[in-house]
């Protein structure tokens, strides 16, 4: 007989052995552990940078179309293309509307030689204007000043012309002016350079006039000085406070000062319509203004203003001085023009000095403003 002991043993073998068939006969399955949903997923990983993608990509696609669809699209069917295809940014509707309407003025000037009235904008006549007035050659600011004198005095006369076929001349009588066609004429092969530098001065200066008081000035120019400008009424009969007798010493440095012209007896008596004495020239006597210009002459009894002289023998000033030389009578003169207002050689020593347009003007022109047409003369920025 075998022992208790070992009998026990035996039993718990079997007994093992037992569980361990009936284990091994339940059907067998391949364990699989279930995978997390990607947003458990690191965003390292390969898996999550797939999902996301699949996720992101149809909005990021959608929102392109809308933007298209609703940016995109209208702003190039609105905004204008230039040569180049390129989509040019609107100016400021404010500046635009001022253009437009500075543009929209027109300038009828009659034509004297052509007899014929030439409609201009605006600005394209002061640039007419300025090259016909003041040599090209001049410094910057002195075209600016001569630009901004220009359309005073256009802006003057068409609030105040009774022509009805047209505004102003081409003449001295109110300014002188040439279009295109003339100045590539006078100009030749410089044209383009100096047209170029004449519009700078014109457009840096566009819808600026002169005022006193709010209203546009007269704002008369002429050429050279005598070291002085003259006061409004020892020329005209007109007292105007912003047009004063102010010093212009630069024009005195001016190899163009001085200028003679002689005239025979004869010649002269024709042309101030009287009979002189043999010594006519010692029975002169002459008055003379503040600025030293003549105001009155008189010659053998006869008796003129000094602008009456300077206008019957065609004398560049009225600062004058005669000496008789047997049968010819020399009248030299100082400077060039009326003497009111803005002498151009004035401007343009000034503005080698480094003085700006507005310098210019309100040395010439005294007490005045720079203004805008706008403000100056709405009622003709309206028309």
């Amino acid at each position: 007989m075998k022992s208790p002991k070992k009998n026990a043993h035996i039993q718990k073998l079997l007994k093992k052995k037992t569980q361990l068939k009936s284990v091994s006969s339940k059907p067998k399955f391949k364990t699989m552990k279930r995978k997390p949903p990607p947003f458990i997923k690191r965003k390292g990983s390969a898996y999550f940078q797939h999902h996301q993608l699949s996720y992101r990509l149809p909005l990021i696609l959608l929102v392109a179309s809308l933007f298209i669809l609703i940016i995109a699209i209208p702003s190039l069917i609105v905004l204008p293309q230039n040569k180049n295809n390129k989509a040019t940014e609107p100016a400021d509707d404010f500046t635009i509307m001022n253009e437009q309407q500075q543009e929209a003025i027109s300038v009828a000037v009659m034509r004297t030689k052509a007899d014929v009235v030439e409609d201009v904008s605006l600005e394209n006549y002061i640039v007419g204007v300025v090259a016909a007035e003041m040599p090209v050659t001049f410094e910057m600011e002195a075209l600016k000043a001569q630009a901004i004198a220009a359309r005073t005095y256009t802006v003057n006369h068409l609030l105040t012309n009774d022509e009805d076929s047209y505004d102003i001349t081409d003449t001295v009588q109110d300014q002188v002016y040439k279009n295109n066609d003339e100045l590539k004429q006078l100009w030749g092969s410089a044209y383009e350079d100096n047209i170029k530098k004449i519009k700078a001065a014109v457009e840096s200066t566009r819808g600026e006039i002169l005022t006193y008081e709010d209203a546009p000035i007269m704002p008369a120019y002429f050429s050279m000085s005598n070291g002085y400008t003259e006061n409004s009424e020892d020329y005209w009969e007109k007292e105007l406070p912003y047009l004063r007798s102010v010093p212009s010493p630069w024009d005195l440095e001016n190899p163009k000062l001085v200028n003679q012209e002689t005239f025979t007896k004869a010649e002269l008596e024709e042309r101030l319509g009287i009979t002189l004495s043999s010594d006519a020239a010692d029975h002169i006597t002459i008055a003379r203004s503040d600025s030293g210009r003549v105001s009155q002459f008189t010659m053998d009894e006869n008796t003129f203003t000094g602008r009456e002289i300077r206008d019957k023998l065609e004398l560049r000033s009225t600062d004058f001085s005669v000496k008789q030389a047997n049968d010819h009578y020399i009248f030299t003169t100082k400077g060039n023009g009326h003497g009111i207002g803005m002498s151009q050689y004035g401007a343009d020593s000034m503005a080698k000095e480094g003085k700006n347009y507005e310098d210019i003007v309100k040395h010439y022109y005294q007490g005045i403003d720079i203004s805008t047409l706008d403000e100056a003369a709405p009622t003709l920025v309206s028309k």
